[in-house]
Order: C-alpha cells, then structure tokens, then sequence
C-alpha cells in the first residue's frame, strides 16, 4: 500500500497566518505532513486578514510543500467562512484526496459535499464555535448545523479537550478522538523592539495575546487590572474578529489609566518579544476550545494566570494560577497577589516551558493524526468504511437520518 497520502484542509481563514487559532493549528499540521512526504492542499479564503488589509501576506501557490489554493469568498462578517467553505468543500468533493479534514464546526456545514462524492472525511472541532458572544441569532444557528452535520457525516472526530469530548457524547452519544494541540520550545528574545515601540522593559507588565471576542473574558481583566496596586502595565495584544464594537467598549472601559496599551494585531518578533519578557500571561476566557496562546505563553517559561473553566485548567495543571470564571474580584485578588509575591511568580515560570514542551508536541499531534488518516484509508480499501454518506447506528438511533 502507497503509505503517502492525498490530503485536503479546510475551515481556517488562509496560511500562513496568525489570524486565529485554527490558522496556526491547519499551518503546523499541513506543513509537517508535507515535510514527511505527504500531499497536502489547504484552501485559503480569499480576501483581507481579518484584523485589516494592512497585514495582508502575499497570495502564494505552495508554501513550505503545501499547495495552495484560494476559494471565492464574500468577504463580510457570517457570510466569508459560509461561502469559502461552500467552495472549498465543493473543490475537494471532485479533487482526487484520501482525506479531507474539516476545521471547526461552521465549515462542517458543507461536509455533505465530499461525503455525497465518497470522500473519506474527519472533523476537527476547535471549540464550541455557535455558544460565541459575537454570532447573532443566524449565524449561531448555523454553526450549530454545522456541529450536528459532523455528527451525522464525518468519519471520526477529532477534539482537543476532554471537556469536548464529554459534550459530544452526552449530548449526541458520538465517539470523538481526543488529539490535543501541540507547541514547539521557542528561542526566547529580549525586550528590544517593544522597548523601542511601547517602552516595555522585561517583568513591566502583564500580558494577554489573542483575538479580542467577548468570551476572552477582557473586560473582567481591565476591569480587575484598574483597581490593582501596581506599577506594571496591562498590554492587551491582538486584533478584532469581526468585533469592532466589542474593541470600542474594551477602549471606554480602559479609558483613564494610563497604564493599559493596546498594541493591536501582532505578529513576529514583536510577538515573540512579548512572550518572552511578560511577568503574568493572562487569559481570562469564559468559553475555549484548547487556547494556542496558553500553551505558547507557558512555552515561553510565563506563569500563567488563567480563568477556571476546563479548557485552560486541563493546559496548566496545578502549574499556574487560577481564578474562578467571570469572577473579577477573584481575578483582582489574584494579579495583587502575583504582584506582591514575585517569588511565587518566578517559581511557576521556572517549570512551565519544560511541563508543556513536554506534554504537548507537535510531531506526537501529527503522528496521531495521520494515524487516523490511514485508518480511514485502510477502511475504505477493504470496503469496511461508513457509506458513502458516512452514516453509524448512534446518528440513526437518534433521529438524524
């Protein structure tokens, strides 16, 4: 048997791109399959990055062996991840793939398309996408569709947490693969180009990294930071997400303390440089699928204040500080105390790159991955697959046939 694979992805926004999670998690597995040989397609949105033109890439065929390939997308809020999988998906149905892989739950809405042609199909649920403060009514809606679609029709589903998995069999009683993110130990970088644009020397200040959506929980954390005793700065980095209004309001909640920056989108070096010389890395969420950001902030060697919800206390365990969910006074108690026990502070930063370098890794996420790729091809071979519609006895029973 051909041990390599024909693969395509979807559901992510475009690599290479820090766009989001999901972008990060589409780039490292496809680029590590191409690397070990295997023939990876992702299908790209085509239009802007989502934090603004000015953070366009380059519109590329290949990158790091992976082919490329743009799909027609209404670029508008609801209507780009809807429209860009409808291509996508479409594309893939008729392309010549032992796999196609689905990235979170809006895109499986269109995973009837490869499935009605006999593709092989796996889905992978980043999170618990149609609970989203940002989605109205609709769109909510829709990406629910999208979650019981990859029940009925995907060949195996893959989740990142075992708080998902829990969901998916309590509320569907569907079997799901736990396959969790991974991280590779980054070179840490001193404090230069975020010296030179925002005056940030190592330990100045506590940092939260990613999109700026209201389940991030940012508010409780400006909210808590402002009545805080510290000389430290609170630097909240990240761009929108379709949430312009939500940014406003973080801009009015801040207003009057000078001591919060908001740096918008970063990326590169100067991301890197924040990691590296944070004293607190905080993610204050009240819904995650498995934050990227945490675990790349502990790769870093950051003590990692984080709210109490499953999907974060699963990442750090026992290695970081807690605080209970939507609870902004324990969220001030705790910042106060990493502010006034810098030791504590430094001993949870000692063990936190070496706990989840080791924990989680990218080569044992690809690795299992393609695993399930080869099941899924080894089952189609011997005829012993799902047909074609990729039905099971559990999708039947409950009345989604």
């Amino acid at each position: 048997m051909d041990d390599k694979l024909n693969i395509a992805m979807l559901g992510h926004k475009r690599i290479p791109s820090r766009e989001g999670g999901i972008e990060v998690v589409v780039e490292e597995l496809s680029t590590r399959m191409a690397a070990l040989g295997h023939h990876v397609t992702c299908y790209n949105r085509s239009g802007h990055h989502i934090s603004g033109k000015e953070f366009d890439g380059d519109c590329l065929d290949e990158y790091k062996g992976v082919k490329l390939k743009s799909v027609f997308t209404i670029d508008r809020k609801g209507l780009a991840a809807m429209t860009s999988s409808f291509f996508g998906a479409a594309h893939a149905a008729f392309g010549k793939y032992d796999v196609v892989h689905f990235h979170a739950e809006g895109p499986c809405a269109m995973l009837w398309l490869p499935k009605l042609l006999g593709k092989r199909c796996i889905a992978t649920i980043h999170g618990i996408d149609w609970k989203r403060a940002k989605w109205g009514g609709f769109a909510s809606r829709y990406i629910k569709l999208g979650e019981k679609l990859a029940v009925k029709y995907a060949d195996e589903i893959i989740v990142l947490s075992i708080e998902m998995q829990e969901y998916f069999r309590d509320a569907y009683g569907r079997k799901s693969v736990l396959i969790p993110n991974g991280v590779d130990r980054p070179i840490p970088h001193g404090p230069h180009l975020i010296k030179e644009k925002l005056g940030l020397e190592k330990d100045s200040y506590i940092l939260f990294l990613g999109r700026l959506v209201p389940e991030k929980g940012i508010t409780y954390l400006i909210e808590a930071f402002k009545y805080t005793k510290t000389d430290k700065k609170l630097v909240i980095a990240g761009g929108s997400s379709d949430t312009e209004a939500y940014m406003q309001e973080l801009g009015r909640l801040a207003r009057g303390d000078d001591r919060i920056i908001f740096t918008g989108f970063v990326q590169g070096r100067m991301l890197e440089e924040l990691y590296s010389n944070a004293y607190v890395y905080s993610l204050p969420s009240d819904l995650e699928g498995m934050p990227l950001s945490l675990l790349e902030a502990m790769s870093y060697g950051n003590c990692c204040l984080v709210s109490g919800i499953a999907e974060c206390t699963e990442v750090v365990e026992g290695h970081g500080l807690v605080f209970g969910k939507s609870d902004a006074t324990d969220l001030r108690e705790k910042l106060q105390f990493a502010c006034d026990y810098p030791e504590e502070v430094n001993r949870l930063k000692d063990g936190a790159a070496d706990f989840i370098c080791q924990k989680y890794n990218w080569d044992n996420v690809v690795g299992q991955t393609l695993e399930l790729y080869r099941k899924q091809k080894s089952d189609t071979r011997r005829g012993h697959g799902r047909k074609a519609w990729g039905r099971n006895a559990t999708a039947q029973s409950m009345g989604y046939e």
